[in-house]
């Protein structure tokens, strides 16, 4: 009876150890399993981004250069502009000293004192 024992307890130590290996084997296929299909997702999403990342570049590009030459038309259109409304200011000027040629004389004339005298107050400031 002692054999039959000592058999039977090596049997199911037998039996117990290969159910572990088993199941060890089964969570390691597992794993592997999980990892591969991680590691294709992973290679999958840098593939997408890989294929993205050109595409953004030439759409930002694409933006930066209509927003470039919409500020360029904006400013040629406003430098237009300007330069239409000063025409126009000196022809009201040009046509109110034809119209009114003593008051405009005296109109310069009080200007031009103005300006001496605040030019000659700002000397005196500097040299003290």
């Amino acid at each position: 009876m002692t054999i039959s024992k000592t058999a039977l307890s090596t049997g199911t130590m037998d039996e117990l150890a290969s159910g572990a290996a088993k199941g060890a084997d089964e969570a390691i296929g597992s794993t592997r399993r999980v990892a591969n299909e991680a590691l294709d997702s992973l290679q999958s999403n840098v593939d997408r981004l890989r294929e993205s990342v050109p595409n953004a570049f030439k759409t930002a590009a694409a933006q930066v250069e209509e927003l470039t030459r919409r500020g360029m038309d904006r400013a040629r259109e406003a430098s237009v502009g300007v330069r239409d409304r000063a025409h126009q200011a000196g022809d009201k000027t040009v046509g109110y000293i034809k119209d009114e040629p003593v008051k405009s004389v005296l109109i310069a004339a009080a200007t031009g004192a103005a300006v001496a005298l605040l030019v000659g107050w700002a000397m005196r400031r500097r040299s003290h």
